[in-house]
């Protein structure tokens, strides 16, 4: 009912804008000459004028050519008979208008005709495997429209980890997985397998993203995350692409996912080991959602000594007082003399925390500066 409402709505909206585009065209007599007549299989073609070519002579293959009246009538003649068996051909030539309205009402009625069928939404993932991009783009907004979508993890993730398929389109399969309230523990290890492969590109960054947006949402539901989380760092070790690395770390502090000591440990390792500076100050920041601030300082002290580059220095000198706030103190301090040139900010942490600030979004924003290192270009914040 709310799809035929916004296509009337539409077919209005429309009307007003293209009323006047020509003195005939505009006229009710000129209206009701242009408008096919209704079929039983669906969009009828536009009569022949004075002259054409007989039907037996008309080219078939020549794709339908719309103006802007007929395509809208044949909106609403669409609107009001297709069925999902007839949806595919009768779509393909409104598609072909290229009009973005158009194509968000045909994506908001296949979804409606998809509805909670799991059979529908299976074959409409049938359609999209050898479909034109503007096709699947389709296919795949009708599916994400539809109440059957959460039902069809198991259907996408077999069809993104298809090595039949290209690999483009295996990444919109997967992409639409980050839509699903949880994924099942099989799913989630051939997930993070694919994700850790160099050859994944593209997709092994999606599924990444999937991954991290469902434990969020699982955490936020049930208070499950431990598997998600598991995978996620075993990614940021395990992936030769750096922005798969830094994305997986990235994606398990947006869920504020506490860190427990194994998955501490982990990341402490990661710190000394990880040749990417960016992906070690992302390290960093996650790691300031431990569960033991203790030991989370320790690491932070310990990774300080033996880091080189000065941004991620930063980093895990702000991120200890961020983990453990004036408790964080005396290890910063111990970094303050191991690199005089934070010697500077440490005072001003000193005194801001001796004033009785203890948030640390509040110390952060009372400092002199955000940046006393030119670090802002890292986009590790």
């Amino acid at each position: 009912m709310a799809i035929a409402l916004g296509a009337v709505a539409l077919l209005a909206a429309v009307a007003l804008l293209s009323r006047g585009s020509s003195q005939e065209g505009g006229t009710p007599e000129a209206l009701q000459a242009s408008a096919p007549q209704p079929s039983a299989t669906g969009p009828a073609p536009k009569k022949a004028g004075p002259g054409a070519p007989v039907q037996g002579m008309q080219a078939e293959s020549k794709p339908k050519q719309f103006n802007s009246t007929v395509c809208w009538e044949d909106l609403e003649r669409f609107n009001e008979s297709v069925t999902l068996e007839t949806f595919l051909e009768w779509a393909r030539p409104m598609l072909a208008v290229k009009d973005p309205l158009v194509r968000d009402y045909l994506m908001g009625r296949l979804g409606e005709l998809i509805g909670e069928d799991e059979g529908r939404a299976r074959e409409v993932l049938g359609w999209a495997q050898e479909a034109s991009p503007a096709e699947f783009k389709l296919f795949m907004g009708g599916l994400r429209n539809s109440k059957a979508l959460p039902k069809m993890a198991a259907q996408l993730t077999a069809l993104g980890l298809d090595e039949k398929l290209d690999l483009g389109r295996r990444a919109g399969f997967l992409d639409e997985l980050q839509r699903m309230p949880r994924l099942e523990p099989a799913a989630l290890d051939k997930l993070a397998t694919f994700a850790q492969d160099a050859a994944s590109g593209e997709a092994g960054w999606v599924t990444t993203r999937a991954i991290g947006r469902v434990m969020k949402e699982d955490f936020k539901k049930s208070g499950n995350f431990k598997p998600y989380l598991d995978k996620l760092l075993t990614i940021s070790t395990q992936s030769a692409d750096e922005q798969v690395r830094y994305l997986s770390l990235e994606m398990g502090m947006d869920a504020d996912a506490p860190i427990d000591p194994r998955s501490m440990e982990r990341l402490g390792k990661l710190l000394a080991t990880e040749g990417s500076e960016d992906v070690r100050m992302m390290a960093a920041h996650e790691l300031s959602m431990s569960e033991d601030k203790s030991q989370a300082l320790e690491l932070y002290g310990k990774n300080f000594e033996i880091e080189k580059d000065l941004c991620v220095r930063w980093a895990l000198f702000r991120f200890a007082a961020r983990t453990a706030g004036k408790d964080a103190l005396p290890v910063m301090a111990d970094m303050a003399m191991t690199d005089p040139r934070f010697q500077g900010i440490y005072q001003e942490f000193e005194k801001l925390y001796a004033s009785g600030i203890v948030d640390f979004g509040r110390i952060w924003f009372s400092l002199s500066t955000d940046d006393p290192f030119g670090c802002l270009d890292r986009h590790e914040e």
